[in-house]
């Protein structure tokens, strides 16, 4: 592939090169769904900043090694980055590919505050580099068809939303050194999983136009930031909400979200969608599915991160943005930091009022 005035120019025969950055914890289900989409995609190399863990992670999916980050981005073959680090490792390497225009997929969240998460969007767009941010919540098939009946508009205006992500995590979890601190994570149980529900929410009701919320940490865990909030939501299009969100519901359950419209209400909880219509009538789609929600972080299915990597992809090929950019990203951002200052501040937060 070569890069001409900023426009992608590929043969079709051609595979993506992909470079990966960071291998954590969350590059497992990456790792396996780039396995799957080898016929389209090709891993150039893997760097991480911790020698072991990058030799550990390659030995066991069989990728390349680079102990250089720069230089990898620097290979010819290289077309995108696969950006896996931890929040506070991110920027080095979204700056480094705005600077090459190598588009970037990046985990979830953009940055650990939303003023840095705003800097690095207007870098990418300042390059025309394609951002798109790993909300694969959103590529599950009971979601997806979630969000093409919402835009039928086949139930009616939207009264009542429910968000619950009672999730449960031991203690060791938050003995990793940073996890759950402002320095590396920006933040608890909002930033780093309830993001993804918040986000799936707001793709199919629109912005949240005020919050009134309550954050703490429990005597469960010792940590810096918030394992529970919950909080009211008054939404732009004049529904009302509330969230409930914690790290410290043991065992832990599979998140869930709930829509109330004039004529259905539809249920999505753990990959599977029930829709109660007004007249009666029952619908199920789906099927249950294992969601990271109890002690391991990372018991679930990759078919969600396969989803996402292909639409990534298949958006580097044709040369549009991908499902999910990162300016998308940051209306979630701004609602966490809506929840979070209404919870220092002990009153009802306009979200559009936050910024920087």
């Amino acid at each position: 592939m070569k890069r001409e005035t900023g426009l992608w120019v590929r043969p079709v025969s051609e595979r993506i090169g992909i470079a990966v950055i960071g291998c954590g914890m969350a590059a497992a289900p990456h790792a396996r769904a780039l396995r799957d989409l080898a016929h389209r995609a090709e891993v150039i190399g893997v760097h991480a900043r911790k020698p072991a863990t990058r030799q550990a992670f390659c030995a066991a999916w069989g990728f390349r090694e680079a102990a250089d980050g720069h230089a990898l981005l620097d290979h010819p073959s290289v077309d995108m980055v696969l950006l896996l680090t931890p929040p506070d490792a991110r920027a080095e390497w979204v700056n480094a590919a705005a600077e090459r225009a190598l588009p970037v997929l990046m985990e979830k969240p953009v940055e650990r505050t939303l003023a840095a998460a705003k800097a690095l969007v207007a870098r990418c767009e300042s390059t025309e580099t394609p951002f798109g941010i790993v909300f694969q919540h959103r590529f599950r098939a009971a979601a997806l068809a979630l969000h093409e009946r919402v835009q039928q508009a086949a139930w009616g205006p939207l009264h009542l939303v429910k968000v619950d992500v009672p999730w449960w995590r031991e203690q060791r979890y938050y003995d990793e050194p940073g996890r759950g601190s402002y320095a590396r994570d920006g933040g608890g149980v909002l930033i780093s999983q309830a993001i993804h529900t918040l986000d799936l929410m707001l793709s199919l009701t629109g912005p949240v136009a005020e919050v009134r919320a309550l954050t703490a940490t429990t005597g469960y865990h010792r940590m810096e930031s918030e394992d529970l909030a919950v909080s009211a939501l008054r939404f732009e299009n004049g529904a009302l909400g509330s969230l409930t969100a914690t790290t410290a519901q043991y065992p832990g359950g599979a998140e869930s979200l709930e829509l109330g419209f004039a004529r259905a209400t539809a249920h999505l909880c753990a990959g599977e969608l029930t829709v109660r219509h007004l007249d009666g009538r029952v619908e199920t789609l789906g099927d249950t599915q294992e969601t990271g929600a109890g002690a391991d972080p990372m018991a679930f299915p990759h078919d969600w991160h396969l989803a996402l990597l292909t639409d990534f992809v298949d958006a580097v090929d044709a040369g549009r943005p991908p499902a999910v950019t990162a300016r998308d990203a940051l209306q979630v951002h701004r609602l966490i930091d809506a929840i979070v200052q209404s919870s220092a501040a002990g009153r009802a937060v306009n979200v559009s009022h936050v910024d920087a």
